[in-house]
């Protein structure tokens, strides 16, 4: 690996808290009955101070940007609520958030949809006054949630040209990425004329390290990269590697961070970490342990093609990321 990171000292600057799996009941991520408990246990109440506990943690640990997103359920309030107990603290956070998709899963683990997206102009004047009222602040960055090639917001001058206005307030406009062809997405919206695009949040990890080229070319270009799920929703864990068979991609991760003398997380974490395009990599933890041990990530002194041979072909991993059950 690339000797751009510094073996895990000052490490916490470069992450970020992801309020995405603690701002509603359901997610993707693996482990949540051990890490949050059953269904019942996950009230507004609960996870507002489960919330709270992370960016109180997060904070002391020095880490300084935080994401949320209009469908991350009450992520949003949750952050604003803390916000608004430590209001001297905001001038140093840089404050995330997409708009989008609608939460619309009623704080249930069994609904059968948890998010409706709609990219509209409409869409979005709606969603921005509710982001400012739900944080009690403008955000700092704020990114059209989850843009695929497809996407009508490529076509959208009325869309474009309002975006163009808020970057021209001051905050920084961008999007995040999803599916096989992120790094399409991310070279059509750099080849943009007059883009107000400034940021990108893309999938990285060590699975599904496909956007790299392009994630590069938008550091090159002065945007905002942040990294997120990098552990893969829960694969690139020690726990999901030891049920994994033997010739999975997580037990083969698994080896390779024995190999290196840490923790597959850290691994995974530091091998984005180590990466000079990427600006901030999100920790999705939702225990203060388990952040804690994100921020002890180090970069991975194996080579660059032993990392590189746990990619899998992007099509594979998404069709496998979209077959994950909400839990």
């Amino acid at each position: 690996m690339t000797d751009d990171a510094d073996e895990g000292e000052g490490i916490a600057s470069r992450l970020g808290l992801g309020l995405a799996a603690v701002g509603r009941p359901a997610y993707i991520t693996s482990g949540r009955e051990r890490d949050l408990g059953a269904g019942s246990e996950r009230s507004v109440d609960a996870l507002r101070e489960r919330a709270h506990a992370l960016l109180e943690a997060a904070w002391w640990l020095g880490i300084r940007y935080v994401d949320a997103a209009r469908s991350y359920g009450l992520a949003e309030e949750f952050l604003g609520s803390w916000l608004a107990e430590h209001p001297g603290r905001r001038d140093e956070l840089t404050i995330g958030s997409k708009w989008g998709y609608d939460y619309v899963g009623d704080w249930r683990l069994d609904a059968p949809t948890h998010e409706r997206k709609e990219h509209s102009l409409a869409m979005f004047e709606r969603q921005w006054p509710e982001s400012l009222a739900a944080l009690g602040t403008a955000p700092d960055v704020y990114l059209v949630h989850s843009l695929t090639p497809e996407n009508p917001v490529f076509g959208d001058r009325a869309l474009l040209d309002r975006l163009r206005e808020l970057a021209a307030s001051g905050v920084r406009v961008g999007f995040s990425t999803s599916g096989p062809q992120q790094a399409t997405v991310i070279e059509r919206m750099l080849d943009l004329p007059d883009s107000p695009f400034s940021a990108v949040q893309c999938t990285w990890n060590l699975l599904e390290p496909s956007a790299a080229a392009a994630l590069e070319r938008a550091n090159d270009a002065r945007w905002l990269v942040v990294v997120k799920e990098v552990l893969a929703n829960g694969r690139l864990t020690g726990e999901a590697a030891a049920i994994a068979g033997a010739v999975a991609p997580e037990a083969a991760a698994a080896a390779l961070a024995a190999q290196d003398g840490q923790p597959l997380e850290g691994l995974a974490i530091g091998a984005a970490v180590a990466h000079p395009w990427a600006d901030i990599v999100l920790s999705g933890a939702v225990t203060r342990k388990q952040l804690r041990q994100n921020a002890t990530a180090k970069a991975p002194r194996v080579s660059d093609e032993r990392l590189a041979s746990l990619a899998l072909p992007p099509e594979q991993y998404w069709a496998e990321r979209a077959a994950r059950d909400w839990a």
